[in-house]
C-alpha cells in the first residue's frame, strides 16, 4: 500500500457533485483546512473514480477493508486514527475521501498542487486496483437542487454558490403556486415578453423562466438573484456569505 504524508485537506461535506469540491485555487481563508499525517493512496479505474467524485453512494466494501484505520489526522501535535480515509486517483483526477465511519464518501477534498503531482508520480507505474461496485451512474437524477455539471461548467466558486441560491429561490417560487408571482418574476427576466407572459399558466411561465435563466452566470443573473431573495432571511444569509451584506 502506498501512503502520502503531511497532506492538507479542505473537506466539503455531503457534496454529491464533484464541481462543488473546490480545487486549491478556490480555497478560502475561513475554510477549515486540516492536516493528514498519513493517508493511503489507491489507484482505481476512471469509472469508479467518477462514481466516488460525483455521488454519495456506497463505496466498495473491499476498498473500505483495504484502507481501514490506515489514515491519521494530525491534531494538536497528536495522531488521531481515522476509520475510513484515503486518497484515490485514476491517474487523471485525484480526491481525498473521509467517510467519517460510514460506507459512503461523506467528506471530499482536493489536494494542493504539489501533493497532487507527488501522488501522480507515485502512481505512474502502478496498475489500477479493480473493485466491484453497484454502478448506478446512469440512474442519477439531476434536478434544480442538484444541477447537472454542464450548468456549472466554467463558473467560479462564488458564481456556483450564487447560482445554486438562485435555483433554490426559483424552486421555492414554484412551490408557492402563485401564478401572479411567477409571471412577475418571468417578466423581470424577460420584460419584452410581458404580454405573452400574462397569458401563461404557472407551469409554462415557471418552466420558461427556468430554461432561460439556467445557463451561464452574468450580471443579469446576479441582479435577478438578489431581487428574488429579498425579504427571505435564510436566502439573504446565504447571499451574504458569498457577497457580504448588500440586500436592502
Amino acid at each position: 500500500m502506498l501512503y502520502l504524508h503531511d497532506v492538507w485537506v479542505n473537506w466539503f461535506e455531503g457534496e454529491e457533485n464533484g464541481y462543488n469540491v473546490c480545487h486549491f485555487h478556490e480555497w478560502r481563508k475561513d475554510d477549515g483546512v486540516e492536516l493528514l499525517d498519513q493517508v493511503p493512496l489507491v489507484k482505481i479505474d476512471p469509472i469508479l473514480f467518477h462514481y466516488i467524485e460525483n455521488d454519495l453512494s456506497e463505496l466498495p466494501q473491499q476498498l473500505l477493508d483495504d484502507i481501514f484505520q490506515k489514515a491519521y489526522l494530525r491534531k494538536n501535535h497528536e495522531r488521531v486514527q481515522m476509520e475510513y480515509c484515503f486518497v484515490v486517483s485514476d491517474g487523471n483526477g485525484i480526491l481525498a475521501v473521509d467517510t467519517i465511519g460510514y460506507n459512503i464518501p461523506i467528506r471530499k477534498s482536493r489536494l494542493i498542487p504539489r501533493q497532487e503531482q507527488l501522488a501522480y508520480e507515485m502512481l505512474e507505474n502502478h496498475e489500477s486496483v479493480f473493485y466491484s461496485f453497484n454502478d448506478q451512474r446512469g440512474l442519477k437524477d439531476f434536478h434544480i437542487l442538484s444541477p447537472a455539471p454542464e450548468l456549472m461548467h466554467g463558473l467560479t466558486r462564488k458564481e456556483r454558490q450564487l447560482k445554486q441560491l438562485m435555483f433554490m429561490a426559483l424552486d421555492q417560487l414554484y412551490s408557492s403556486k402563485n401564478v401572479a408571482e411567477v409571471r412577475y418574476w418571468y417578466t423581470e427576466w424577460s420584460p419584452e415578453f410581458y404580454s405573452d407572459i400574462q397569458q401563461m399558466d404557472i407551469e409554462e411561465a415557471w418552466l420558461q423562466l427556468f430554461e432561460k435563466s439556467k445557463y451561464g452566470w452574468t450580471s443579469k443573473h446576479e441582479q435577478f438573484c438578489e431581487n428574488l431573495i429579498k425579504g427571505q432571511p435564510f436566502f439573504e444569509k446565504l447571499w451574504e456569505m458569498e457577497h457580504g451584506p448588500k440586500v436592502n
